[in-house]
């Protein structure tokens, strides 16, 4: 009997998630059933910035563009960004952007390098995940941290329960530790066979405790390797 096609199963925030699903569709077919059901939801805050801002500031998501954007109108700051996506916003926004390798360590070794940065402000989550501040401390940089927005936890909608107590594969991709975390717990129960990409071995070793069939990590952080990661999951199940 051949195997049932998988569901991709989509946690991030809806924008996020639409998005990549318009990207999964366009690798892998666009007959592909996706399920998007989001276990955050961005909520921007509004944190007073420091009166004395450094020349320089940290993105570490298109997130922290778009609710720092929303508090400083000064775009005279070199902002110095996680990966491609997270610089396309910065540069939409109207800064001058330098790219990091796609991960906060990388991000945090390509800022000690430059000897001009001697204090880096650092627009953050609520749920930050790495220590940049503190990688940057022994670099002899001064970060100040302001938590510019939130991910607030959502319930799973009566749709997604069903999927995760089904007979059909799943494939979930995870983009964060956190992320990863909150599939985990809603996950664990679950009676579908599950197929994880996990964006960094630390995503994967969040869901180490979920009965998956099968867990792969991607080779980059960033969507074009989870779409790898992704296409590998998919051959496996076409196997059975």
């Amino acid at each position: 009997m051949k195997p049932a096609r998988p569901i991709l199963f989509l946690t991030r925030p809806e924008a996020q998630s639409r998005r990549f699903a318009d990207e999964f569709r366009a690798r892998f077919g666009a007959d592909w059933t996706v399920v998007i059901a989001p276990l955050t939801e961005i909520v921007l805050l509004d944190p007073s910035l420091p009166s004395d801002a450094p020349k320089h500031v940290i993105f570490t998501s298109e997130n922290a563009v778009t609710a720092f954007a929303q508090l400083s109108t000064d775009r005279t700051t070199l902002a110095w960004c996680v990966g491609t996506r997270t610089q396309a916003a910065a540069r939409a926004a109207g800064f001058e952007t330098r790219l990091g390798p796609g991960d906060g360590a990388g991000l945090a070794e390509a800022i000690a390098a430059d000897r001009s940065v001697r204090r880096i402000l650092y627009p953050r989550p609520v749920h930050a995940a790495g220590d940049i501040p503190g990688a940057l401390k022994s670099a002899g940089i001064e970060t100040i941290p302001v938590v510019v927005y939130d991910q607030r936890e959502q319930p799973l909608s009566d749709t997604a329960r069903a999927v995760l107590g089904g007979p059909v594969p799943v494939l979930l991709p995870l983009f964060s530790p956190r992320s990863a975390q909150l599939a985990a717990n809603a996950a664990r129960a679950a009676a579908a066979p599950l197929l994880i990409a996990a964006i960094s071995p630390n995503a994967a070793e969040a869901v180490r405790g979920v009965p998956a069939r099968r867990i792969v990590t991607a080779a980059r952080p960033d969507g074009e390797a989870m779409l790898d990661a992704l296409g590998a999951l998919i051959a496996a199940a076409k196997t059975g």
